[in-house]
């Protein structure tokens, strides 16, 4: 079985990569790009929907793995009907804009689908006793879901960042995963969607050729919190690991999102007042996405590690985890206001 799951997701690393290729190319002779302006973090016309890519080479390891009975069909139905329907929304997003309602509309329909297929959210740890979220478990699911599908959308703002964190995501919850022991389902799709999220960013990496762009985007932020549930399906304790895993971008995404709505900004419009956005202005694109690399590596996957042996411990090693990336953000401007920009 695990030579079949190895062969699917090298099969999806090759064929991300041919088609991110063939997208660009299509992309570019259509004049389908992204064209700087005042809120945009490149400088040069772009193609945009590269995504399309990590979304079609993951669909065909989801359905190549449900026929090698590594997954089960409700899975496969999960990922892909929800994975779909958020990336068919995030392209007409990518082609001219479609209004948040629709989106938002979308994204929870999305993840009622997911849930329903799923058989909803397993027990929550709480201290040491776990939680069975019963009917609630469905709006927290659906939040959570919807939340880290949009966080990708917002933290996919400068190259290679939002590829490389979910590449980094996805590979380290496998191994997580398949050392604790359990199902194949959430370590194979896990692998896949990082060899799919690897193919892209040889493209997408410093300096881009092409962008994820929305269809990308909430398609990896979906399928990678339907991964977490599947995990934590057979281990509890994957809720706070895959939590410290995305630590950088959760903990930039909601402190900008929150301070914005201090403000009163309306928070569907572009901008660049993340943290990783006013780094990238001081130090350029590479050092940062290079930087959040690191960081994940060196600090994050070892406390991950530790919390996946060590569950009695877990929330106390998560929010260890997560209060040094909270001061680093704060540091590096999180959610401040740009100089010039409209309060509304």
């Amino acid at each position: 079985m695990y030579r079949d799951i190895l062969l699917v997701a090298i099969g999806c690393l090759a064929a991300s990569a041919f088609l991110t290729g063939v997208a660009r190319r299509y992309l570019s002779s259509r004049n389908l790009l992204a064209i700087p302006n005042a809120r945009s973090s490149h400088e040069i016309p772009t193609p945009q929907g590269g995504g399309i890519a990590i979304v079609a080479a993951l669909t065909a390891a989801l359905c190549i793995l449900a026929a090698l009975d590594v997954i089960a069909l409700d899975v496969a139905i999960a990922f892909v009907g929800g994975g779909l329907g958020v990336a068919f929304v995030g392209f007409l997003d990518d082609r001219g804009g479609v209004a948040p309602k629709v989106r938002i509309v979308v994204h929870f329909a999305a993840a009622a689908w997911a849930l329903a297929w799923l058989g909803g959210v397993p027990p929550i740890p709480f201290g040491d006793r776990l939680l069975d979220p019963g009917a609630g478990g469905y709006v927290l699911g659906a939040l959570g879901i919807v939340w880290s599908l949009n966080l990708f959308n917002f933290m996919d703002g400068i190259d290679g960042i939002a590829a490389s964190e979910a590449s980094f995501m996805a590979f380290a919850g496998a191994l997580l995963s398949i050392a604790l022991g359990g199902s194949a389902s959430a370590p194979a799709i896990a692998l896949a969607l990082g060899c799919a999220c690897v193919g892209f960013l040889a493209w997408n990496w410093p300096p881009a050729k092409v962008f994820m762009g929305d269809i990308g985007s909430g398609y990896i932020g979906y399928s990678l919190a339907l991964v977490a549930i599947l995990a934590a399906r057979d281990h509890p304790v994957a809720w706070l690991v895959w939590l410290t895993l995305g630590a950088v971008f959760f903990v930039d995404a909601t402190l900008t999102l929150a301070r914005r709505v201090l403000r009163g900004e309306r928070v569907y419009q572009a901008h660049r007042s993340h943290a990783y956005q006013w780094l990238a202005r001081r130090f350029g694109h590479r050092p940062v996405t290079v930087g959040v690399i690191a960081v994940n590596v060196v600090w994050l996957l070892p406390c991950a590690w530790l919390a996946s042996v060590h569950p009695s411990y877990a929330a106390w090693i998560a929010l260890g985890a997560l209060l040094p990336i909270v001061v680093a953000a704060v540091a590096a401007g999180v959610g401040r206001r740009e100089i010039g920009a409209s309060p509304q």
